[in-house]
């Protein structure tokens, strides 16, 4: 069950840049840990469109621009600097958008890849299972202290969270902050925050 607070129910709600007063509320609850940040994939624009649709198929697929891959290494300086515990290792979707942006910031050492984060056009007739696991990373109970930290793609989270996330709301490299039930009744959706953007960035417009 996901539960919207008021204010996100219906409309998309914009990410708020990591340094604006409004989004210190969600930083701090962050600090306290007992939380999930959704991290979509860094920048992607100018590259190609996903062609094969294969997994392990990085010429086939659409991947991080320039501008993406440091992004990517801004978005771990950026949990440091914010102070955010992380509970170890990252989970990230094996397509390689969504992979590397995961190993650029937090370290290979740090990140174990999951079939749970897949793309939905990736993940053919298992996407009831993908959306499945995506419930489950996202309302399982979190270690006290930290935060579980997800890196994946912005469909199944509209999937998910509908329009809360639609349209300009979870750009390439924001994160959706989630706060798991403790009565196991779902999660819920704080807000979305941009803790590293790129200026003019956000959506691929791939060709």
């Amino acid at each position: 069950m996901l539960l919207l607070p008021h204010g996100l129910a219906g409309a998309a709600s914009a990410a708020l840049p990591a340094e604006a007063p409004e989004a210190g509320p969600l930083l701090a609850r962050l600090r306290a840990g007992g939380l999930v940040l959704f991290l979509r994939h860094a920048d992607t624009r100018g590259e190609n469109c996903d062609r094969s649709f294969r997994i392990g198929d990085r010429a086939g697929q659409r991947n991080l621009s320039p501008a993406g891959h440091d992004q990517a290494r801004r978005l771990g300086a950026a949990l440091v600097a914010h102070g955010i515990p992380i509970a170890w290792p990252a989970l990230a979707g094996p397509v390689f958008r969504a992979r590397d942006t995961a190993e650029l910031a937090f370290g290979a050492d740090r990140v174990t890849v999951t079939d749970g984060l897949l793309a939905d056009d990736y993940a053919g007739d298992r996407l009831a299972w993908v959306l499945a696991e995506h419930r489950r990373l996202l309302g399982a109970p979190v270690p006290a202290g930290a935060n579980r930290l997800l890196v994946g793609h912005r469909t199944p989270a509209i999937m998910l969270f509908g329009q809360a996330v639609a349209g300009d709301a979870f750009p390439e490299g924001a994160a959706l902050i989630v706060e798991p039930r403790r009565d196991g009744a779902g999660f819920a959706l704080l807000g979305i925050v941009a803790l590293a953007p790129v200026p003019g960035g956000g959506f691929h417009g791939c060709g």
